[in-house]
C-alpha cells in the first residue's frame, strides 16, 4: 500500500473526501516527524511507539575496493509495534 492507497482507504472508512484524508495523513506524519526531530517519542497506545536512537560510529568496508571507511554516528528513527498490532499481524 502506498500513500495514495492509504488516503483513499482513509477517506472511504471515515466518510471524508480524499482531499481531507490527505490533509489528515500529512498532518499526522508531520507531527510524528517534528517530534522525532526534536528527539522525543510518539506513543500510539496499542499501535506502537516511534522513537529516535543513536547509532555509534563504526568502521565499514567499501564493497568495491575492500578499503576500510569510517561511518559516522547518526540518529535513526525506530518503531516498536504495540501488543494489538503484533496480535493482529501474528
Amino acid at each position: 500500500m502506498n500513500k495514495k492507497d492509504m488516503v483513499a482507504k482513509l477517506a472511504e472508512k471515515n466518510g471524508m473526501t480524499k482531499a481531507d484524508a490527505e490533509k489528515a495523513l500529512k498532518g499526522v506524519i508531520g507531527i510524528i516527524s517534528d517530534e522525532l526531530k526534536a528527539g522525543g517519542t510518539v506513543t500510539l497506545k496499542s499501535f506502537g511507539t516511534f522513537s529516535v536512537a543513536e547509532r555509534n560510529p563504526r568502521t565499514g568496508r567499501n564493497p568495491q575496493t575492500g578499503q576500510p571507511i569510517d561511518i559516522p554516528a547518526r540518529r535513526v528513527a525506530r518503531f516498536k509495534a504495540g501488543k494489538l498490532l503484533k496480535d493482529a499481524v501474528g
